[in-house]
């Protein structure tokens, strides 16, 4: 089932899109610029594959826990395409799966059109620095460029705490 998985996340990025969204019962949809629309030639998926899909990514760890609290968030790659952020989730007896693109180009300040005094705060000797919002409000872009800019900026020790791990 690993294979059908990552075939699903191939097609998803041929379009361009930024996420996958499986649900038992339901045709995969993906997003495309905030907008999303059905998988084209891909059928409705049953429980029992969106459910062995699911468990195809995770640990035995990541497994127990979703059984434990339904829900689970994991990091996942496909060699020679991508990382992804992906949720697992069940909800009304029924298992879904968000896998979001990790782009691994990061942009610069300017690239992403924020504004200067970031740099400035980044480059502090002391501080905290809190990046929060909504989902796909672009935290994790955020804070790639933070990391990015302090690391060839200057020698230092830099810790992120994050949820999930990117």
């Amino acid at each position: 089932m690993l294979n059908r998985i990552d075939d699903l996340l191939r097609m998803a990025m041929s379009f361009g899109a930024s996420d996958l969204h499986l649900r038992a019962g339901s045709t995969p949809v993906i997003r495309i610029n905030g907008e999303l629309r059905p998988l084209e030639g891909v059928s409705k998926m049953n429980q029992d594959e969106t459910l062995e899909m699911a468990f195809s990514m995770m640990s035995n760890r990541q497994k127990q826990h979703f059984k434990d609290v339904f829900e689970v968030d994991i990091g996942y790659g496909v060699s020679g395409l991508g990382r992804f952020r992906v949720n697992i989730f069940q909800q009304r007896n029924s298992i879904g799966i968000v896998a979001r693109v990790i782009s691994d180009h990061i942009k610069t300040f300017s690239e992403l059109g924020l504004p200067p005094i970031l740099a400035s705060i980044s480059e502090e000797m002391r501080g905290l620095i809190l990046v929060t919002g909504t989902t796909g409000s672009g935290k994790s872009t955020t804070l790639s460029a933070i990391v990015d800019h302090i690391n060839t900026k200057r020698n230092c020790h830099i810790v992120t705490i994050e949820d999930p791990i990117e």
